[in-house]
């Protein structure tokens, strides 16, 4: 089990990439709409730009914090942190409905750690009640 949560650290960490870069690539889209609408036409294409650039920065912030979330994730799950086990389930029930590849890293780590023997890999690095 040690190995599938080496795995599944790595694909969070490689998810959240690839959602920060899609949100850098929107954020960048946001300033090129932004362009248009402060350019020399923005009058007869202002409420279209306004409404892209405005949707693209959104999605982009978005993007960036799911993508920087999975990271964190991440990093959590390779220390064996119990709130990170707590955390990567979370983002995986909601992956599950990112078709198709959220969908699976989604049920792997449920697998994962949902699992008798995955929870003990939380269980040995947990804080003993009692010490001071």
């Amino acid at each position: 089990m040690e190995r599938h949560l080496g795995i599944l650290a790595i694909l969070c960490t490689l998810w959240g990439a690839l959602a920060m870069l899609v949100g850098a690539s929107l954020l960048l889209l946001s300033a090129g709409a932004l362009a248009i609408l402060f350019g020399p036409d923005g009058s007869a294409v202002g409420f279209a730009a306004g409404v892209t650039a405005t949707a693209f920065a959104v999605m982009g912030v978005v993007a960036l914090l799911w993508g920087g979330a999975h990271v964190a994730a991440s990093v959590l799950l390779q220390r064996r942190q119990p709130i990170g086990r707590f955390f990567t389930l979370g983002l995986a029930i909601v992956n599950l409905l990112v078709l198709p590849f959220g969908t699976a890293l989604g049920a792997y780590a449920i697998w994962i750690l949902l699992t008798d023997e995955g929870r003990r890999l939380f269980e040995q690095h947990a804080p003993t009640a009692g010490l001071i």
